[in-house]
């Protein structure tokens, strides 16, 4: 009987615990809009065009994620913030998730009051310099400026490769990513160290991006996932498995273009389950059964969404690379959906 009752009180102190966090999806269901927090201006990521449409694959995340709650991808509310902003925003409620190019680390994951949710990038940090310098590798910036965003892994990161090659190495900080990039076009620094995706964006914003160089070395892993407000542990799986069902989409081969014959004609198992033809997979995150179906016939799949924003077709004409299925010699695959 004791240890009965130690088991009731400690499931009801669980159950208290995790209802004392829970409510984001609640409350963006009774808002009728998704808040979602993204980068102030990175092309190919979270970029507003001339109109204020946002563009770029995190934007398209945070639609996915609205599509999957009200099959309308258009009812988000993007919130831009800068590097400082985008845990902050997330704790302090006035977003629902950030998709930020934002690096997963253990400190942000542990100590700051989010959790992030699955990697939707794999980058690493390197540095843009001008072709005119001459510099082919990272160890010559010795004695370089530096551009650099405050309050960031990439300054940190900078730090530990100065120290750790003995380079001396000046730090110009600027509060925003703009304005560092800025800095940089106006020749107040050697160099521009960011994410190589972000220095890929950038470059297509000089006036002559021929003259501007990124440096193949890289400094560090960047594994750039959404996160979320720390103890809703309903909310995280859902934006989850929102993009654990667009990578698994892609290996299945399921688009925007077929998705109504594959739920209609499909044999495949998972195909079924993930399009909602089978099982309660839905249900399990509060939503309906034909969520990823409704997010995949509107936005496509991780390919689909990748290719517009930053692939051959696009300005950047990023590889997949890393970011490629591990059947085509990458690292993004999803956990089995069952």
């Amino acid at each position: 009987m004791k240890f009965k009752n130690l088991f009731m009180a400690g499931t009801f102190l669980a159950a208290s615990v995790a209802s004392s966090f829970a409510g984001t999806l609640e409350d963006v269901k009774a808002r009728g809009i998704l808040n979602c927090g993204v980068s102030e201006g990175v092309p190919g990521f979270s970029n507003p065009d001339a109109s204020g449409n946002w563009a770029g694959l995190d934007s398209d995340i945070c639609r996915a994620v609205a599509t999957a709650i009200f099959n309308d991808a258009n009812k988000v509310n993007f919130v831009p913030l800068a590097s400082k902003q985008k845990i902050l925003a997330v704790v302090t409620g006035q977003v629902d998730l950030t998709s930020r190019t934002t690096t997963w680390t253990m400190k942000r994951d542990t100590k700051e009051g989010v959790d992030f949710t699955t990697i939707v990038f794999y980058d690493g940090q390197s540095f843009m310099v001008r072709k005119s310098t001459g510099i082919a590798d990272a160890k010559q910036l010795n004695g370089a400026s530096i551009c650099v965003t405050a309050g960031t892994t990439t300054e940190l990161n900078l730090t530990d490769f100065a120290a750790s090659n003995n380079l001396k190495i000046e730090a110009v900080v600027f509060e925003g990513k703009k304005e560092a990039v800025n800095a940089y076009k106006a020749g107040r620094c050697d160099a521009l160290t960011t994410d190589t995706s972000q220095l890929t964006a950038f470059r297509t914003t000089m006036k002559d991006p021929a003259e501007h160089v990124i440096l193949t070395k890289l400094i560090s892993k960047e594994p750039l996932s959404p996160l979320v407000r720390h103890g809703d542990n309903k909310w995280k799986d859902l934006v989850t498995w929102v993009i654990n069902g667009l990578i698994t989409a892609e290996e299945l081969g399921v688009t925007q273009a077929n998705a109504v014959d594959m739920l209609k004609s499909s044999k495949n198992p998972t195909v079924q389950r993930l399009l909602g033809g089978s099982g309660d997979f839905g249900p399990y995150i509060g939503l309906e059964k034909d969520w990823m179906f409704n997010v995949i016939s509107k936005l496509g799949n991780y390919s689909e969404i990748y290719e517009r924003n930053l692939g051959k077709s696009t300005p950047l004409k990023m590889e997949r690379g890393a970011n490629a299925l591990p059947r085509d010699g990458g690292l993004l695959y999803a956990p089995a959906f069952r």
